[in-house]
């Protein structure tokens, strides 16, 4: 009797047990409890009894989840065989934790990516949520009031995982037939988001993920991904990142900077100190005072005290923002070109980088050949702006030095290889410097998002750039393949560089032998005309977006294909000067003539709407509508230059553009850059929408306008200082 009395009470506490469970979840597994010291990784020993899966209910949540949720398909492929025993304890606690619906768990499940819609049109990015995954470690931080009745599980505040969990991602590239395929760079890579534990490493997650596409995921592939495993990221910066030869230099660049304007500080300070006080250091503590003495003594040196001057910061900011009358030699309107044609380049490297965080490309790409949005996908085509720009002030500023014109006749060869060395040495001077402190942040940005950023990076510049800065550094490296490029958005500073020197070549010529020139400069005209048609037939060249950027090398940076404009601008210059297209026009006809000037820029930036035209009227409309272009852009230049214009014109000579002018070098290198930190540092994807990309445009633009006058003012104009420094220093004997 008394046993029996004891069988029945044991009887009924299990009812009671089991009845309390079923209350909390009428689909639940009842695992054998892990020993905590296992999950926290203290011990590698796990037993494949206490694995044991006894079910209690209806399985089909589980069917459902495996079919699913990648983390959950994840944890069920795991064994000790393809992951260690720690990871391999976890990953099934994680699995029982989502099956008994654990607030911790449940958590880990939705911060995890899964199958998302709009996968047809480019939706690769199942990322999941890097916060949510974060809210398993700690409990978020909100406060929430307790005079409100919810109907919510509080553990979803303040329950945490019983280990450690980190956010990783794994990369896929899928061979899937129901995606639009525009063949622009990486387009066909998943991104999956997944909270995992701490302890599986980053080898084992990918071998994990093999196994599971190969399995369940695959069987339920109705979009036929056929997903190949590329590679984990933990989202961690390595410590590598810090032994950069890149990183070294900036820092030592920066610091140099620094002293250098502290110093130019002092020696601004001293000179408006009375004589007296130069040597006692009233007012410092002892140290102070010795250093201020030897600082002092040492900015006595005159060679140094112009050097250092250049670093003013004071005199640099009020050189950035100075604005004033403009004299009857300068042409006004060019500050006003410069600077629309390099805010409106911003903005298509805006659309540009956004794509490749967009989870709606082939929406993004359709709003880019729509006619209203022409005016951002045509954008490259005003780099043939600066492009005719370049070429008309060189031919322009030379034949005007009267004195270099007659030393050039008068000079031999040495003399004139010596004068045509300290051209191109002045140019370097004042382009160099910021061009170099900009590859070796982009070095640094692109290694630091490469570890740290979500999405995949398929432009790896700060591999290239390890590889290949020295084709930057002798600005030749528009001449080698597009996609081995470091920094590619500079090939056009390659390119500028490269007709400079060519430019002032045929000049050197043009003062000893004028004939021999002008017929140089016409066959580089009719030379590039006729490369530029046989490479386009040959390539079957379109202006859709896929073939131009698949000839981006062999049309797009080639200085063969470039050097169009700039010769152009170099002959309006000379016309110009020679006055060889004299023509007098009444008021009315110039007035006409400019707005004319003004439909052919805009027909040309619009001429891309339709895209499908063959490719022999493709590439007569490529060749002849960037001659017209560049003829309108010389109009303008020469209107300018002779005083005349209308009312949009005297718009663009506006004193406040000769302030964004100076600054026109910075943002041109500068955006790029910028643009693909801050998509880098996002945590999820972006959906295209023309009125957001007009708020993020926006914000680019007075983003990358503040980073410009930093850089401009460390390291362009200390350097465009010493250049001018340099020239007007008196010869000695």
């Amino acid at each position: 009797m008394q046993r029996y009395g004891y069988g029945l009470a044991l009887a009924v506490s299990l009812s009671l047990i089991f009845a309390s469970t079923g209350k909390q979840n009428d689909s639940t597994l009842q695992l054998r409890p892990y020993s905590h010291t296992i999950l926290n990784g203290s011990s590698n020993i796990w037993s494949e009894k206490d694995l044991e899966v006894k079910v209690t209910a209806n399985d089909r949540h589980e069917a459902q989840l495996a079919h699913s949720s990648v983390i959950y398909g994840l944890a069920e492929v795991a064994n000790a065989s393809n992951v260690n025993a720690i990871c391999h304890a976890q990953l099934k606690h994680v699995q029982r934790g989502i099956l008994n619906k654990q607030p911790w768990a449940m958590k880990v499940l939705d911060a995890s990516g899964a199958k998302s819609s709009g996968f047809i049109f480019g939706q690769n990015y199942w990322l999941g949520s890097r916060e949510g995954c974060s809210s398993v470690q700690r409990p978020m931080g909100i406060t929430l009031s307790k005079n409100y009745e919810r109907i919510m599980h509080h553990g979803l505040i303040t329950q945490q995982a019983p280990f450690d969990m980190d956010y990783r991602v794994v990369y896929l590239r899928h061979n899937s037939p129901w995606q639009v395929e525009i063949k622009l760079m990486s387009e066909q890579i998943l991104h999956i988001g997944l909270c995992l534990p701490s302890a599986c490493q980053s080898s084992e997650i990918q071998q994990l993920t093999s196994d599971y596409v190969a399995g369940s995921f695959k069987q339920n592939d109705i979009f036929e991904l056929q997903p190949e495993v590329l590679y984990v990221k933990d989202l961690k910066l390595r410590d590598s990142f810090y032994d950069r030869l890149s990183f070294k230099l900036v820092i030592g660049f920066v610091l140099a900077t620094c002293a250098f304007m502290l110093c130019a500080q002092q020696l601004s300070v001293a000179k408006q100190l009375p004589p007296e006080g130069h040597d006692d250091g009233v007012g410092l503590a002892p140290v102070e005072s010795e250093i201020w003495r030897a600082l002092h003594s040492m900015l006595q040196w005159r060679p140094l005290q112009s050097f250092v001057s250049c670093y003013d910061v004071v005199s640099n900011w009020r050189r950035i923002f100075a604005t004033r009358e403009s004299s009857p030699s300068q042409i006004p309107l060019l500050n006003g070109l410069r600077s629309v044609c390099a805010i409106w380049i911003l903005i298509f490297h805006v659309v540009w980088f956004m794509y490749f965080t967009v989870h709606n490309k082939t929406e993004l790409i359709s709003y880019a050949e729509q006619i209203f949005f022409q005016y951002v996908s045509s954008a490259p085509l005003l780099v043939d702006v600066f492009f005719t720009i370049s070429g008309f002030l060189q031919t322009y500023n030379f034949m005007r030095n009267v004195k270099q014109m007659e030393a050039v006749r008068q000079n031999g060869l040495m003399a004139n290889a010596k004068l045509f060395g300290k051209l191109v040495f002045h140019r370097y001077l004042r382009l160099g410097p910021l061009y170099i402190i900009i590859i070796g942040s982009v070095d640094l940005v692109f290694a630091y998002i490469g570890d740290t950023s979500v999405y995949h990076i398929h432009e790896r510049f700060d591999e290239l750039c390890a590889q290949h800065w020295w084709r930057n550094l002798l600005f030749i490296q528009n001449l080698f393949d597009l996609q081995d490029m470091c920094v590619n958005w500079s090939w056009s500073v390659a390119c500028d560089m490269q007709f400079f020197l060519l430019a002032n070549a045929i000049l050197f010529l043009y003062a000893k032998r004028p004939k021999w020139a002008r017929l140089v400069a016409l066959a580089g005209l009719l030379a590039t005309i006729s490369w530029s048609f046989s490479i386009g037939i040959n390539s079957k060249f379109e202006f859709s977006f896929d073939t131009v950027y698949g000839t981006g090398t062999q049309i797009y940076i080639s200085p063969f294909v470039r050097v169009l404009p700039y010769i152009v601008g170099s002959m309006a210059a000379w016309c110009f000067l020679e006055r060889r297209l004299r023509c007098k026009l009444s008021d009315m006809q110039q007035r006409w003539l400019w707005h004319f000037c003004l439909l052919v820029f805009f027909i040309c930036i619009y001429s891309t709407v339709k895209r499908d035209f063959g490719h022999l009227v493709t590439i007569s409309l490529f060749v002849l509508g960037r001659v017209a272009f560049s003829l309108s852009v010389c109009w303008m230049i020469v209107g300018s230059a002779t005083g005349r214009g209308v009312w949009w014109s005297r718009l663009l000579e506006a004193r406040c553009f000769q302030h964004m002018n100076r600054l026109s070098y910075a943002i041109y290198l500068l955006n790029p850059m910028v643009i693909a930190l801050i998509y880098g540092l996002t945590n999820s994807s972006t959906h295209a929408d023309p009125l957001m990309l007009c708020v993020v445009s926006c914000g680019f633009t007075v983003i990358v306008y503040l980073t410009s006058i930093v850089f401009s003012m460390a390291f362009e104009l200390p350097y465009s200082n010493l250049s001018s420094l340099l020239l007007s220093k008196p010869k000695t004997t």
